[in-house]
This record gives structure tokens, C-alpha cells and sequence, in this order.
């Protein structure tokens, strides 16, 4: 029996079981478990740019469909849990991941299966999106909640903070504590980030400190949050610790934002350019 173009299994075999003999350039694993953004700006699509802009390997699990451009969400459609785990199951019998990172998850019980699939997954990375750059609403707290306990990074924005604890988060003041809360529900780490007001805060190893940037003025910033997370994961699967994958994440969207500031792709806010 040969397989396509007529090459036996046995001998393809020996050629896979020695590919990595000489090769010191094969990228680190990380795997996007997201849900897909019809327009290309944010979800497993900016996900999977920012993995290849900075020399990782991009494999995915897609969690939900989304009928979305740059001016809002018109349709979602959650994958069914088995699908889910089928693709988790195929992801993970054939690559060995080095790090890991959730986005939209959209539905309670699917969060309680990711949840006990990524738990001892390395270099986990939470990224608890409940809301589009758009305003369109994804997914309530409910949907990420099961996962809060087991990230070594969680990355939500001051909204999404305030969302997850029941209370008001805006100011800088109320984005610190809102990062020492969330750390003792069992992150090892978490960063709230500010967008506008151009400030984060990372609360971990017991210590909060606060990061500024300088604005980029640009309305082309769909998918900010996500190329965030995704970059803070390849960084991570790349072996920084948390403060320098943090940082070197913080100036990269910097970078993106700045790249794509004059595109005029769509009619609302459009994406960022992840190879600037």
C-alpha cells in the first residue's frame, strides 16, 4: 500500500522519525483556542499572524464562528463541545505544544471541558473576551469563569476586569486592585490592560507594577486584545519569563497599532498590521 504521490507508509515513517536530525530552527508549538473572525482582524485570524510574526508554529482549536467585519458581530455560531475536544485531541497526539492560548470560548459547558483540558498545559493564557473592539457582546462571564483558576497569564482588559469581579473598574487605581482580586482567584499572573489611557497593570509574584506606553493615535484597532494575549504566549513558548513576554508583548501591539494606523480596510475599526 503507498500513500499520495505513491510513497509507501513505512518509508515516509522513516523520513518523519528523522526530521529533526540537524534541523535547529524548528519553531516552538503554540495552539489558539479561539473563535474565528470572518473579517481577519481579531480571533484564531490574528491569533495565528502575530504566532507567525514572531517564529512560532500556529496550531488551532476553533471554539465558535462569527459572522463579523469591522462594524460589529451579525452572527455566532459556538462549535459543539465534541468537535471541540476532536480537535484538541488531534492538536495535541501529534504536536508537542509549548504554550497555550484561550480566547472566545462562548459557551459555559464548553469553558468546563477547556478547563480540564488545558489545566496542565504549559504556558497557559487566558484571554477572557466578552466583548468585541465593535461593543458586539461575545460570550458572558459564565463562559469564562471555570477558567480563571488555572492561567499563568490572564489578560483581560479593564472592562472585561470589572466584568469578572462585579464591580467598576476605570481608573488606573481601580485597575491595580482589580489585578491583585484576580490574581488571588489562581492566576500567576494577571495584566488589565487600559487601552485608551495608554496604562497596564501586571499584578504577579505578590508584586503590581505599572506598565506605560505612549498612545498610538489610530482608530485600526480591531483585535488589539488578541494580538496581545497571542503575543504574550509566543513569548512565553520562546522561554521569557512573564515580565519580559508581558513587556516585549506590549511594545509588539505598539508596533502593530502604529502599522497599520493609515490602512483603510473596512468602514469601521480596522485590523492591526502584525508584521510591521
Amino acid at each position: 500500500m503507498t500513500g499520495r504521490g505513491g510513497t509507501s507508509p513505512a518509508a515516509a515513517a522513516g523520513r518523519l522519525a528523522g526530521r529533526d536530525e540537524g534541523d535547529g530552527c524548528t519553531p516552538p508549538v503554540v495552539l489558539t483556542i479561539a473563535g474565528s473572525d470572518s473579517g481577519g482582524g481579531a480571533g484564531i485570524q490574528a491569533d495565528l499572524k502575530t504566532f507567525a510574526a514572531l517564529g512560532t508554529y500556529g496550531v488551532s482549536v476553533l471554539t465558535a464562528i462569527t459572522a463579523q467585519n469591522t462594524l460589529g458581530v451579525t452572527a455566532i455560531h459556538s462549535v459543539p463541545p465534541e468537535i471541540v475536544a476532536a480537535q484538541l485531541d488531534a492538536v495535541l497526539a501529534d504536536f508537542d505544544v509549548a504554550a497555550v492560548k484561550v480566547g472566545m470560548v462562548g459557551d459555559p459547558a464548553l469553558a468546563e471541558l477547556l478547563a480540564a483540558r488545558t489545566a496542565e498545559l504549559p504556558n497557559l493564557v487566558v484571554d477572557p473576551v466578552l466583548v468585541a473592539t465593535s461593543g458586539s457582546r461575545l460570550s458572558g462571564v459564565a463562559a469564562v469563569a471555570p477558567l480563571l483558576a488555572y492561567p499563568r497569564v490572564l489578560t483581560p482588559n479593564r472592562h472585561e476586569a470589572g466584568a469578572l469581579l462585579g464591580r467598576r473598574v476605570e481608573t488606573a487605581e481601580e485597575m491595580a486592585q482589580a489585578a491583585v482580586a484576580l490574581v488571588e482567584r489562581g492566576p500567576a499572573a494577571v495584566v488589565v490592560t487600559g487601552s485608551e489611557l495608554a496604562v497596564d497593570f501586571l499584578c504577579t509574584g505578590g508584586r503590581t507594577a505599572e506598565l506605560r506606553g505612549e498612545p498610538v493615535p489610530t482608530l485600526n484597532n480591531h483585535g488589539s486584545g488578541c494580538t496581545f494575549s497571542s503575543a504574550i504566549a509566543a513569548r512565553l513558548a520562546h522561554g521569557d519569563d512573564i515580565s519580559d513576554a508581558v513587556a516585549f508583548a506590549k511594545s509588539y501591539v505598539a508596533r502593530a497599532l502604529a502599522g497599520g494606523r493609515d490602512w483603510k480596510l473596512g468602514a469601521g475599526p480596522g485590523p492591526l498590521q502584525h508584521f510591521a
